[in-house]
């Protein structure tokens, strides 16, 4: 009988030899991809590209403005009506929406009123989840706590009644200031103009909103009503608080764009009308590129107006800032010398604004609050933004002024009157860094990959050394019975599920705080950490909750488990946090990264060089206090304000203003990055 040849073992596949690589070389891996995360972060200014118009159909500025002087005139005997109005009345709240209505009446255009209530601020822990009308306040509500909301109604004579374009101008019924009043004087000039036109193909809805409980307040009631409810599911309610207003309902066709109109005191800082773009909505949505970019073009090239976004002004004094901005500048300069056609280089001062302008939008969209009261469009996924007017001007060239941005208002409703459908070709994912420069989604993505990207690996080759070191251990010590040494990890998990449990009780404490009347902030906030520290300690005395941290031979390995266990976690909680809101993602994996990668007990760093474990223990010990989120609020804030701004209640409103807008930054930094770094403590002081 021939002997059988043994059987030659097959290589494994590429993928896997890849894989295997890298998880045996995971910490030099980790430390040039966090290397090169954040250094595509800091280039994004001069990855930026310039706007374009996707859409073909847009067209703007293709036909001369129809808007004329007598249509400027008519808005500004408009202006001086309400501003006579409430220099001489006693405003109850109902003289400038019968104004408004009058005048729109005058254009045979459809007018209704929309009367509203406040909403309540406090937190609830079902406002991430339930409808829109969860926070009405429903009873306890006098004549007076309504606000009144004057909605007027152009009929496409081109169109069939589907699509709608609206206009917005927030003013405070109570005491209205110039520019509310300026803003008002637009809308209804642009009004009185397309109530004649032929060419409108789309309906237009000019939304007066009474901004008495806040812009945003009146805006998402009227587009709550506008989407849920019909004419027949509303009843006249105490028409004896106002009994000239009805609260019959209309409406035009699906919104296809809105536009909120917004006029600011006079500025004498630039050399010419200013206007100011808010795009950011809650929770990091953003409108069509498109809509921004029509606007800009037709404010620039159309009106001659200086166009900006919104900026961290400290950091356009930042050295550092500048040494990085000559430093670049100096490699695109050396760059073009090797090859003409490399353009890698900016000027300083353009990397330095770039640098502001890019911070603000991603910090913007990380704190998932609405910059104005176009957000509250986006919620029903309407394309819109806030442009703000900053005039440089006198009393004697208010009508020169409401014809300019009357004409670029215009312009813009003529362009998005062009669409056959929604806005979809340019981008919802990006970042400004000037109102003619982005960076798209697949330029700042790179950075939130890169810093990720060694989370897995080093999660892998922390429970591989774990495994192995025990297997080895078990082998020596007994061969009778056999070990389960890759079950070990669930010890760690569950104390990683018991942390996060807790993180759950945390998120939902500030529901029961702000119950306790006539509180102030810093007492909410001691109160928050106090019972926050009694239900840990709690889970933690509850048998079982926690893995044991004994120094016997099978257990010593353990913090390595924990600490593999934990970056798991953390790799899919940004993970998820990147699909709700991307900025979040990239600002925590910036915060949270660097800190569960170096974490170590500090009992193992005592045991090596005592110069090494000093550094080494002093790092992981800063990275861990700095991941705290309240010192991580502290440091920002007196970093862009001031530190003498700085009180120990800020954290407290910083957070209620999240929970207010049902913002999902709470919910990260309540449930994802608390509980990392409670768990990066815990493998911080174990005793190994």
């Amino acid at each position: 009988m021939a002997e059988t040849e043994p059987a030659v073992k097959s290589k494994p596949r590429p993928i896997m030899r890849i894989s295997l690589f890298l998880v045996s070389h995971s910490l030099l891996f980790s430390v040039v991809c966090c290397t090169a995360g954040i250094v595509a972060l800091l280039i994004l200014p001069l990855l930026a590209k310039n706007t374009y118009i996707s859409e073909n159909a847009l067209m703007p500025g293709s036909a001369s403005p129809m808007l004329s002087n007598d249509d400027a005139s008519d808005g500004y005997r408009f202006y001086n009506r309400i501003m006579d109005l409430d220099a001489k009345t006693t405003i109850a709240g109902n003289e400038i929406p019968e104004l408004i209505a009058e005048h729109i009446k005058e254009l045979d255009g459809e007018v209704n009123y929309h009367k509203f209530l406040p909403i309540s601020n406090k937190f609830h822990p079902l406002h991430f989840f339930l409808g829109p009308d969860a926070g009405i306040i429903q009873e306890n509500f006098t004549c007076s706590s309504y606000g009144v909301n004057t909605v007027g109604i152009v009929r496409a004579p081109r169109g069939d009644g589907k699509e709608a374009i609206v206009l917005v101008t927030p003013y405070n019924s109570t005491k209205i200031t110039t520019g509310e009043a300026l803003s008002l004087g637009i809308a209804y000039s642009v009004f009185s103009l397309l109530s004649r036109v032929t060419w409108l193909a789309k309906d237009i809805i000019w939304l007066a909103s009474d901004s008495k409980h806040g812009e945003y307040a009146a805006v998402s009631a009227w587009l709550r009503d506008y989407n849920t409810l019909s004419s027949g599911d509303l009843k006249l309610q105490d028409e004896m608080c106002s009994p000239n207003i009805s609260n019959g309902f209309r409406r035009g066709g699906t919104m296809a764009a809105a536009l909120v109109i917004k006029v600011a005191d006079s500025s004498m800082e630039f050399d010419k009308d200013n206007l100011k773009i808010y795009a950011e909505a809650s929770n990091g949505q953003m409108p069509n590129l498109d809509l921004i970019n029509i606007v800009n073009y037709l404010a620039v090239h159309g009106q001659g107006l200086q166009v900006r976004v919104e900026k961290i002004w400290s950091l356009l004094d930042s050295w550092w800032l500048k040494i990085l901005g000559q430093l670049l500048e100096l490699l695109g300069s050396v760059a073009k010398t090797l090859n003409p056609q490399w353009k890698f280089g900016i000027p300083v001062a353009d990397y330095v604004e770039g640098s502001a302008t890019l911070a603000s939008s991603l910090y913007n969209q990380a704190l998932g609050v609405p910059t104005g009261p176009h957000g509250a469009f986006r919620d029903y996924q309407v394309d819109a933004i806030t442009m703000e007017i900053s005039p440089k001007f006198y009393s004697s060239q208010r009508a020169l002024f409401l014809l300019r941005v009357g004409r670029l208002i215009e312009g813009v409703i003529r362009s998005v009157n062009n669409l056959l459908e929604k806005f979809h070709q340019s981008f919802f994912l990006y970042l400004m860094t000037s109102p003619s420069r982005f960076a798209s989604v697949g330029v700042y993505m790179i950075a939130f990959a890169l810093l990720v990207a060694p989370l897995p690996l080093v999660a892998t080759s922390l429970f591989s050394n774990a495994s192995n070191s025990k297997s080895e251990k078990n082998e020596t010590s007994s061969k009778s019975l056999p070990t389960f040494t890759s079950w070990k990890w669930l010890s760690a998990a569950k104390t990683v599920l018991f942390v996060h449990l807790w993180s759950a009780i945390v998120t939902l404490l500030p529901y029961f705080i702000s119950q306790i009347p006539n509180s102030t902030p810093s007492f909410n906030l001691l109160s928050w950490i106090e019972l926050s520290l009694a239900s840990f300690l709690f889970m933690y005395a509850i048998p079982g909750s926690f893995s044991s941290s004994s120094t016997t031979q099978p257990q010593r390995n353990e913090w390595a488990l924990l600490k593999s266990v934990t970056i798991a976690a953390a790799f899919i909680g940004l993970c998820l946090m990147s699909v709700i809101n991307f900025a979040t993602a990239e600002i925590g994996a910036l915060l949270l990264v660097p800190m569960c990668l170096t974490v170590l007990p500090l009992r193992l760093d005592f045991k090596e060089k005592p110069a090494r474990a000093s550094v080494r223990g002093a790092c992981n010990v800063l990275l861990v206090l700095l991941g705290f989120p309240p010192i991580i609020f502290l440091l920002l804030k007196g970093a862009l304000d001031g530190f003498s701004s700085i009180g120990f209640g800020d954290f407290w409103i910083w957070a209620e203003s999240l929970w207010a807008w049902n913002s999902s930054t709470y919910i990260y930094m309540c449930m994802v990055h608390l509980p990392c770094w409670v768990l990066c403590i815990r493998t911080l002081l174990h005793r190994c």
